[in-house]
This record gives C-alpha cells, structure tokens and sequence, in this order.
C-alpha cells in the first residue's frame, strides 16, 4: 500500500529524513511515534504530496485514494450532515449522476456502483459516524456555520472517515475529542477495512487500535509489529543486546591495546603487535541509541490542609443567571482527592471545574473553601494568555520582580527551560513547551489543589510519561479532565460523571465508563450493522443516553432502508423493465433485498433499544 524508499528531507538545512526506508502493507493500521520537532507532521505532509509523483520516494498503489484532514469545514450554510456526505466524492457524483441519467445502461451501472458503495445507506452511516465522534442527532441538520472551530474539525473528521479511503491519514486526530469520542474512534480505525496511518500520542489509542508502529528516529524509519508497548518492549530488548555487546566489544578492545602496549617494541612479538593494531583499525564501533532525556515537571508541596478543601452546596453553575448549564451541585474536595471528571463534551466539566476554582461566579448556592487552599488552574484557553511578543524570561520574572537575573534562570530551568530557550520569545515556543511555561507559572505558587483541564494535547508520550510521574508526586488534591485513558488511569481513584445538567460519582473505572460508551452502537462503520442483542451497563444515569442514541442510529437507518425500498420498488413496478433492461432489473431486485435486510437489522435494533428504555 504504502512504499518509502531512501526518503530525504532538510528543513533550513538540518535534516528531519535521512535515506529513509518503510514499507506498509495493505490493511495494516499503523502509528507513526517519534519525539516532538522529529518530522513526524512533515512526513504525513511529504506522503500526501509525493504519492502520486513518478519516481518519487515515496509510493502508493495505483488508483488508491488518500484521505486525510487538512483544515476544519469551512463555516457555510450548508447542513452539517450534507457537508459530511460531500466528502465522498464519488458517491456525491453519482447521486447528482442518477437524478439526470437517462441512458437505461449507464442508469444500471451508477446504480450497481452505489451498491458495492453501501450509497443507499449513506446518511445513516454519516449519521453515525457524527453522533459517535459526540454531535446530537438534532445537530445534523444545523448550518456548520453554527459550530465552533474545533466542532467543524471534528465534522472534518467525520467527512475523512465517511470517504473511507484506501489509505486514511491521521495527525492528532484526538486533540479535539473526548474521552467518548476518542475511545469510539478507537472501535472505529480498529475495524477501519482499509489502510491507516496515525499520529497519536494518546498511548491507549496506540496500543489498542494499531497492528504496527512506524518509529520516526535519528532521522530513520523503522517499523515494528504490534502496538505501542510491544515497541517499547522491543526497543529496551535491543538496546539490552546493544549495551552487552558494546560492553564485549570494549573488553576486546582494552585486550588488544594492552597486547600492542605491551609487545610493540619487542622484535620479537612485532609481527602479533601489527596484527592486533590491524585488528583494532577493522573493528567496527558498535553504536548505542541516544537516550533523549525528558525534562521532568515539577509541582510544588504546599502546606498540608485538613479536609474538606472546598465545598458546593446546592450550587447552580453556569454563565448566565436563570440558564444553569449544572443544577443541584452538592460535592466536596478533600485533600488527597485524585478525581478525574468524565462526560461528554458540551455537559459541563469545564464549567464545573471552573466553579470549583472561583474562576466562575455562581449563579445561586453556596461555595465553602478553606481560606488557606492555593488553587492551580491550568486550561488550554490559558495559551492565548501567554503575552505575545516577552520571552520566558519575562514571564518568569513576573512571578517575583525582586528576584536577581540568576535566580529567575534557575526557576526557568526548574521548569525545562535552559539556556537555549531562557529568552525565546512565546510566540516561537512549540505547543508543548507553552504547556511546560503554563505549568510552570501556575506551579511556582505552591497549589493545594491541582485543577488541569486537558493538559496533554500538546505534549508527546514522553512528556506525558514524566507529567504522570510529576502529578504521582503531588502531595496535594488533583482534579482531571482529560481524553487520555492512560494519563486518567494512572493518577486517579475516583470518577465524577457530568451529564444532564447534574454532577454525581461514578462507581465504576474507567474501562467499565469506556465500555459503557462503546455499547451505544455508535460505531456504523461502512456495511456495519447494529447488533441488538450488545448489552446495555445497567447504570441509570448513563443508560438513557446509550439507549437514545440506539434508537436515533436505528431510525435513520430505518428511514434510509424503507426509502430505498420506495424507490427501488417504485422502479420494478415498471412491467416492461424485466424484457428491456433485464441487467437492471437484477440489479435492483438485489439492491431491494440488501435494504430490507437493513430494515430488518434496524428494526430489531430499535425494538431491543425501546423495550429496554421503557423499562
């Protein structure tokens, strides 16, 4: 599917390719890993523009189509769902095809074409693909004008996975996900039938939904079977057997020099000298992978507080006096709280989380903190709040004006900051290390209370490797809202579920919340079915959801089967059809018989969903 051959590529003169090689096989899902600035995004870049050049490094199958997201849906009139079918281009041209067809064969072949499409029932697979990366089915019909940036990207994405291409490119496709969305996309590039290429630093995602791992380092490609760990696994494996035969390597070394010390000046044993010195100069130095070091995160112990740190009582949250988007909020922090909020986006973690942090004023009930808790707020809107055009330096310095030039140094390089980077201004820093200055800034105050909202989006594995261990150390409460299974897993205890206006603890982990998630069938990938008899997690606060959006993904399939039966019915009613056009008349007969197996799928779905939801 995917051939790269002796690759080269310089950016302003430093190399980010050298003479690098990797082949893909067709079907393979396959993660793309390396550190941040390694070229991982110009790599994703020169395959999208090189595929389809003669005698380029990098090849394709012939015919095969690419799919990848290069920018959000643009803000238009059109309704999100039809701007989402677009992205197919072929079956849209095909649609537009059979309304003005004439010709009784070309009329047979665009429709033999739309079946082995599955076009007949496009917007249903659409309709899932939306409702599983987090729209409301009521969304669909809604201009995209209407949706912020990082909605209109996840449309982007949704149109991509709609077009199902023959190789499907992905960078990032999570930093504007949830937890739902990403662990539905997961299910989803899983079962994808085709070819896949991810850039991901969400390790989970990684490790559950790829078959190999193509590793971008020291300028080469290499790729190894099996996910993220099993690369980690296979990497430590190598640089074990590398380390032991430098150590021998180095023995016979020391061996030969002592030799060639000892007997070079004797006539006697010269002839053995220049043997071993020949010996030495043909030995081939065995080098050991360089070890990039990450720089650490550091979160300063406050003073231990007694509990509770902060207390809701009765509290209506949200923006606008009489419009709650939270009521009924009664909960409590203690000081050595590890809570991760869950729930949809859109349900009001951000809003909770900035309640809780008297970022946000209350709209009615009673907020109680101790008068001593320091809290540290972290969010990624806090970006555009670095002040553009002062350098870290600076930022640093603003903390503790009185602070000597020396002092202010060594906290920025407490925080990662060295030398190199001390007087970069903000606006050259990558993401990660806006994230790195952020939490940097917010950790110098000492925080009882550690509240990081999405912190991760901007930082490699690593980097979210020494987060976790940093967040491990903290002596204080931590309050998470993250997309990252991994991150989540390995720094809380507790869950708070956000959904429907309301706030309550979810008694079971995170893996039981996923499945949860993944039972509501959203995933309809192309010529998937609905299986009703899946199980539904009897937890009642989650199970009315799951089970509406069953129901919604079952109407439209519905509506589309029933339409097309219509259609396809209204056509073999034509009694001259079978002795003008017999080739079509089969056509149809079949693609009637492949809709009412739909129906039939979606009905039974629909039946199981509303029993249940009655229930």
């Amino acid at each position: 599917m995917l051939e790269i051959t002796d690759l080269t590529y310089r950016i302003g003169g430093r190399p980010l390719l050298e003479n690098a090689s990797a082949f893909i096989a067709e079907g393979w899902k396959v993660g793309l890993v390396g550190k941040n600035g390694s070229g991982k995004t110009t790599l994703l870049r020169l395959i999208r523009e090189e595929a389809g050049e003669q005698g380029a490094s990098v090849r394709t199958r012939r015919g095969a189509r690419l799919g990848f997201v290069a920018q959000e849906i643009p803000p238009v009139a059109d309704a999100l769902l039809e701007v989402v079918l677009a992205a197919d281009m072929e079956l849209s041209a095909l649609n537009r095809e059979a309304e003005t067809a004439t010709d009784p064969q070309r009329i047979a072949d665009i429709h033999i074409r739309l079946g082995e499409l599955d076009g007949y029932s496009a917007e249903a697979r659409a309709s899932a693909i939306l409702v599983g990366l987090g729209f409301e089915q009521q969304d669909l019909a809604r201009p995209a004008r209407e949706f912020s940036g990082g909605w209109r990207m996840r449309a982007a994405l949704a149109g991509v996975l709609f077009s199902t291409p023959d190789l499907l490119i992905l960078d990032e496709p999570t930093n504007y996900l949830d937890l739902e969305g990403a662990a539905w996309l997961e299910e989803y590039l899983r079962d994808y039938p085709h070819t896949v290429l991810v850039v991901s630093h969400d390790r989970e995602m990684l490790n559950r939904s790829v078959t190999h791992i193509l590793a971008l380092d020291e300028r080469r490609l290499e790729v190894f079977a099996g996910g993220y760990d099993a690369y980690l696994k296979k990497r430590a494996e190598r640089l074990s057997l590398a380390t032991s035969m430098k150590s021998k390597q180095d023995a016979q070394r020391a061996h030969l020099q002592s030799f060639i010390d000892r007997f070079r000046a004797k006539a006697s044993k010269a002839r053995q000298a220049q043997s071993r010195i020949k010996q030495l100069e043909k030995m081939q130095d065995i080098a050991l992978p360089l070890e990039s070091r990450t720089i650490p995160f550091h979160f300063e112990d406050a003073s231990t507080l007694a509990s509770p740190l902060v207390v809701l009582d009765e509290c209506e949250l949200g923006y606008a006096t009489g419009k709650p988007v939270l009521s009924k909020v009664s909960l409590r922090l203690d000081h050595d709280d590890r809570i991760v909020v869950i729930g949809p986006n859109g349900q009001g973690k951000t809003t909770l989380v900035k309640s809780i942090a008297a970022k946000l004023p209350l709209l009615a009930g009673k907020r109680v903190a101790s008068g001593k808790a320091v809290m540290g707020y972290f969010s990624q809107d806090q970006l555009d709040q670095l002040r553009e055009g002062e350098s870290v330096f600076e930022h640093v310095r603003a903390l503790e004006p009185d602070w000597a030039p020396p002092k202010v140094r060594s906290r920025a390089a407490r925080m990662g900051f060295g030398t190199e980077k001390i007087d970069t201004k903000v606006q050259d820093l990558s993401g990660g290390e806006k994230v790195r200055l952020l939490l940097g800034l917010m950790a110098h105050a000492k925080p009882h209370v550690l509240i990081l909202d999405e912190p991760t989006s901007h930082l490699d594995i690593d980097s979210r490797e020494a987060l976790i261990h940093a967040i491990n150390d903290f002596q204080g409460a931590v309050l998470l809202i993250t997309h990252d299974i991994y991150l989540a897993e390995a720094c809380a205890d507790r869950l708070w579920l956000v959904y429907h206006g309301r706030v309550r603890p979810y008694d079971g982990d995170l893996e039981d919340y996923r499945k949860l998630v993944l039972s509501t069938d959203r995933s309809l990938a192309r010529g998937g079915k609905v299986e009703p008899s899946r199980t539904i997690a009897k937890t009642p606060s989650i199970s009315a959801y799951a089970l509406k959006q069953r129901l919604a993904a079952a109407e439209a399939e519905m509506e589309q089967a029933q339409a097309a039966i219509a259609r396809v019915d209204a056509a073999l009613a034509d009694p001259e059809l079978y002795a003008n056009d017999p080739t079509r008349a089969a056509s149809l007969s079949r693609e009637r018989a492949g809709a009412a197996a739909a129906l039939e799928s979606a009905e039974a779905a629909w039946l199981a969903a509303s029993d249940a939801l009655s229930g």
